[in-house]
């Protein structure tokens, strides 16, 4: 069970209070885990990564266990303590300005 938390933004676009919790077959990866979101949440298709490309959208990032896991490879293992569910997949939205 992968533990997701979302930007408010996306929780309300979704009809989600708190965090999303998702069965994903197999490895967990960013790939995996973003498929598994988007498959049970179709509204969120396009928001977090581009719908062809499937590449991260500029101003969101992913965290897990105190790392930055934006620009990791989709494929790579989330750590183990994300796969195993006692810590979250974090999707962040970037903040920009000056």
């Amino acid at each position: 069970m992968i533990r997701v938390v979302l930007p408010p933004h996306l929780r309300n676009l979704a009809g989600i209070a708190g965090e999303v919790r998702l069965d994903v077959a197999g490895t967990a990866t960013q790939r995996s885990v973003l498929d598994a979101l988007e498959l049970r949440y179709p509204m969120l298709l396009g928001t977090i990564r581009d719908r062809y490309s499937g590449k991260r959208r500029a101003y969101v990032r992913f965290f897990a266990c105190a790392e930055d896991l934006s620009n990791s490879a989709p494929d790579e293992p989330l750590p183990e303590p994300v796969a195993a569910g006692s810590e979250p997949y974090l999707v962040v939205g970037a903040m920009a300005g000056g």
